[in-house]
């Protein structure tokens, strides 16, 4: 029987979610898809690619047992609508991994987590809860990708890496071996990481070098 389920997230990254969805159904029918949730005042149409906008955290408390995945690209937005539903809601997260996406033996994926099409993982990786690792990603061999990172197109994840919470990978960015990143930290689109960073800063460039500090608990709602 097919469980039903919300894409928190309207924008572009929910209607891939949404895409990923079509395709595991594709090869085994797992998911009905209610539609879509956004926050009050989010400026989206009534419906997105075919499927209505239902409402918002009201919409899911209402309807414990559908489950839920949250679809919104930026890590810090991201945690903090993870932390709301945890807050007053008793639905379940879905972790999604798109039938194209390959692993290897001891990939261990938390709750929410959605690896795209072309993502490849290869062995004893763990992967935090509400990651997501977009198409074309590569995560190699003991690497460590903790809660709500991101990793955007093409990123590459070298072995023996740590990624610690909140952190977000640009497009191309390539980070090699056992470096370790700090939390909610920015690497920009096309870098390449040779040696760890600290919390809280903006890296770029090849080889990366920080270029902007940010304040410790700038990912913190107001």
């Amino acid at each position: 029987m097919e469980q039903r389920i919300a894409i928190f997230g309207a924008g572009g990254f929910g209607r891939e979610v949404l895409q990923v969805l079509r395709d595991i159904n594709a090869v085994q029918p797992t998911w009905a898809c209610a539609g879509f949730l956004v926050d009050p005042g989010f400026d989206s149409p009534t419906h997105v690619a075919g499927l209505p906008v239902l409402g918002g955290i009201d919409w899911l408390a209402a309807n414990p047992d559908v489950w839920v995945v949250v679809a919104i690209g930026s890590s810090a937005a991201r945690r903090h609508v993870v932390e709301r539903i945890r807050q007053r809601c008793p639905n379940r997260f879905a972790t999604l991994v798109h039938p194209r996406a390959w692993m290897g033996e001891g990939v261990h994926l938390g709750e929410g987590t959605i690896f795209c099409a072309g993502a490849l993982a290869t062995t004893d990786i763990r992967v935090g809860a509400h990651v997501q690792v977009h198409v074309g990603c590569t995560i190699g061999h003991d690497a460590d990708l903790r809660d709500f990172v991101t990793l955007t197109p093409r990123g590459c994840v070298s072995g023996n890496v740590l990624i610690h919470e909140g952190t977000d990978v640009g497009a191309g960015a390539v980070i090699l071996p056992k470096c370790v990143i700090g939390h909610w930290s920015v690497i920009g689109a096309g870098a390449v990481v040779t040696r760890s960073l600290p919390d809280n800063v903006v890296a770029v460039g090849v080889p990366a070098r920080v270029a902007k500090e940010r304040q410790p608990g700038w990912h913190l709602p107001v």
